[in-house]
């Protein structure tokens, strides 16, 4: 077999990620009204087979051909009913590589105040919506818990054909789970995860603007 075989096969080619993978996007809304701006949050529907009845930001799995801000905003019209033209992306977040197989990318954007007291929501999807203003997480430090992830092999696996067999140092993993309560609601998750880390970024930011020159 020469190199030029190899050549053939691996010269250009698209890399990808090595494992069953998916994508998912959501839109983080900021929604303007009584003089400040407040994040809107979805509460998901009692029949969905995935995370019933939990709080999260519209959003949900990338499908083939799509980029993930083209995913979030389909998404989130198909949840809300709102129309993709009535939102305004201002940047995109920082993405989240989970511990299962999964990447969340999320995008800031801007929904009309108007536009949300007139929405109709998908009841296939979504009970109910609900509105925090923003100011409250950056008054309001989460509960941090750090989740250990640790491996866990079939009792068929080979030991044998391994250094040190079943006391093999496996690699462990450690996440953190952030929770905010606000009145009778309990954010948490990764979509407290996206939040906690826009409050980090908008404090170092007026941390800078306060150093001196």
């Amino acid at each position: 077999m020469e190199i030029s075989y190899f050549s053939k096969i691996f010269a250009n080619r698209q890399v990808e990620i090595l494992s069953d993978y998916r994508f998912f996007s959501v839109l983080v809304p900021l929604v303007y009204f009584n003089n400040t701006s407040h994040l809107l949050f979805e509460i998901r529907s009692d029949n969905l087979r995935r995370q019933p009845n939990e709080i999260c930001f519209p959003g949900g799995k990338i499908e083939k051909g799509e980029s993930p801000k083209e995913c979030a905003l389909r998404e989130t019209t198909e949840e809300l009913n709102i129309s993709s033209k009535k939102i305004s992306i201002i940047s995109e977040l920082d993405y989240i590589i989970t511990y299962s197989n999964f990447t969340l990318y999320s995008f800031l954007g801007e929904i009309k105040y108007s536009d949300v007291k007139e929405m109709k929501f998908n009841e296939n999807e979504v009970k109910d919506c609900f509105l925090v203003p923003f100011e409250y997480f950056l008054n309001t430090d989460p509960i941090r818990h750090d989740i250990e992830i640790l491996p866990k092999t079939p009792d068929e696996f080979p030991y044998h054909l391994i250094q040190n067999g079943k006391d093999y140092n496996w690699r462990k993993g450690k996440i953190p789970v952030y929770l905010y309560s606000y009145k009778d609601k309990v954010i948490w998750g990764l979509t407290a995860r996206i939040i906690a880390n826009m409050v980090r970024i908008i404090k170092d930011r007026e941390k800078k603007k306060a150093m001196p020159d």
